[in-house]
């Protein structure tokens, strides 16, 4: 059709009558526009799998349990822990965390294996459809998270370790087979996560005292975990794309060795927030005014680490953008190397250390804690 409307065209510019080959021409242009769009929608649709949702509960359980697993979680569980419950535990979390998803986002990238293919399955998610599947880093960092949070709590909280163990292996479980759901990973991939975790675990629990030790008293532990962090981030594996593996791994490490530097400083202020008393303690009983008072901290301290990640970010970029002579309209040079890696090294490592050290000081001063 548009090879005979074309032809159409070009004979009417033989006319005399200028202003109606004007008007056919625009109309003619309308149609032709309208038709390839048309097109173009009918082509992606087709190119996505259709689904039908037929059980809505378990559905909605998988995504919420797949959404355990993303940033937006991390960044509001783990302060929390530090605020509400022992900046102890969140420091253990903290090193395990950074740990396993440093190791599996580089397997990924060095292993080079694919997520399953669409169709035939669906995928949910599209934010990491770039990256590759093997290991599932959901699946080792919801192991970890799950299991380092229960042997560590041992010593500090009173809990029935049966019940504790019920909810890691829960929630460990969800997080895994979300993964499956979303389509995102195959069995072999979540599999593999969950054995390197659980491998990482075992092999890095003897030594959980002797790095607490470190990490609080040695004199140049903030340095060393600072400069083997940044390291870490500038040497990750290069891709012939770009993947969000590399800005990920950043954030990660950053917040890490920020609220290790902070953790540090804390310990030679002498002021740690950790329970007072003899271990282990009994867990806090949830009265309405205990949880009035966790819902101000949650608030205000969602506040303050959003109000620091935005203003390094924009600080850091803007430095970042001038140094390397960057307009400031490219948005795609966020995703250069020199670029990105300090940037969100820089915000997420404020971020961590104003955690550590500035939102208790501030719930205190606000009557929160």
């Amino acid at each position: 059709m548009s090879v005979h409307l074309s032809r159409c065209m070009e004979l009417l510019t033989y006319l005399h009558d200028s202003e109606l080959v004007a008007r056919f021409q625009r109309r003619c242009g309308l149609f032709l526009a309208a038709c390839s769009m048309m097109f173009a929608f009918h082509v992606q649709d087709c190119g996505r799998p259709r689904y039908e949702v037929r059980n809505w509960p378990l559905h909605f359980l998988f995504l919420l349990s797949a959404s355990l697993g993303h940033e937006i979680f991390y960044i509001t569980c783990l302060p929390n822990i530090h605020w509400s419950v022992d900046p102890f535990l969140c420091r253990r979390l903290l090193n395990m965390w950074a740990l396993v998803m440093y190791v599996g986002q580089v397997m990924k990238d060095v292993l080079k294996l694919p997520r399953p293919y669409s169709p035939p399955v669906v995928k949910l998610e599209t934010r990491v459809d770039a990256e590759y599947g093997l290991p599932s880093t959901h699946a080792m960092a919801a192991t970890a998270i799950s299991f380092t949070l229960l042997l560590s709590a041992t010593s500090r909280i009173q809990f029935q370790f049966g019940v504790g163990l019920t909810i890691a292996v829960t929630l460990a479980t969800l997080v895994s087979l979300s993964r499956l759901y979303t389509g995102m990973h195959s069995v072999l991939d979540v599999i593999c996560g969950i054995l390197i975790s659980a491998v990482l675990l075992g092999g890095t629990y003897p030594y959980w005292e002797t790095m607490d030790h470190f990490q609080l008293n040695n004199p140049i532990s903030p340095i060393v975990v600072l400069v083997l962090f940044y390291f870490l981030c500038y040497i990750y594996p290069e891709l012939d794309h770009y993947s969000t593996t590399r800005g990920d791994t950043t954030t990660i490490l950053g917040t890490c060795a920020g609220a290790s530097a902070g953790y540090w400083v804390n310990q030679q202020l002498g002021q740690t927030f950790e329970p007072e008393g003899m271990l282990p303690v009994p867990l806090p009983t949830l009265t309405a005014s205990a949880l009035a008072l966790g819902t101000g901290r949650f608030l205000v301290g969602a506040v303050i680490l959003l109000a620091t990640r935005q203003i390094v970010k924009t600080v850091s970029l803007h430095m970042l953008y001038s140094w390397y002579k960057v307009p400031k309209s490219d948005n795609n040079a966020r995703r250069r190397k020199e670029i990105e890696v300090p940037s969100k090294f820089a915000t997420y490592t404020s971020v961590g250390l104003v955690n550590s050290i500035l939102a208790n000081r501030i719930f205190l001063f606000l009557g929160l804690l």
